[in-house]
């Protein structure tokens, strides 16, 4: 039986499924529910910005994770 924790809320995810149950973000395991919010938090941000580009998405995706790591949650 394979566990992964979440970097985010520490969460133990038992039997994960890679882009079910937990997400590799960067060098991040996130579970689900870390990851809905994740987008939740980040939505906002990309629709005021254009033009959209992949690279900028990456780094506003990356910084809002590390923020999120260091405080426990999103």
């Amino acid at each position: 039986m394979q566990t992964i924790t979440c970097d985010v809320c520490r969460k133990k995810v038992d039997e994960p499924v890679t882009g079910l149950s937990f997400f590799y973000i960067g060098e991040y395991n996130i579970c689900e529910a870390c990851h809905d919010n994740l987008e939740l938090a980040v939505k906002p941000i990309i629709r005021n910005n254009e033009p959209y580009t992949k690279p900028w998405y990456d780094k506003v995706l990356t910084d809002s994770l590390s923020k999120a790591v260091q405080k426990g949650k999103v």
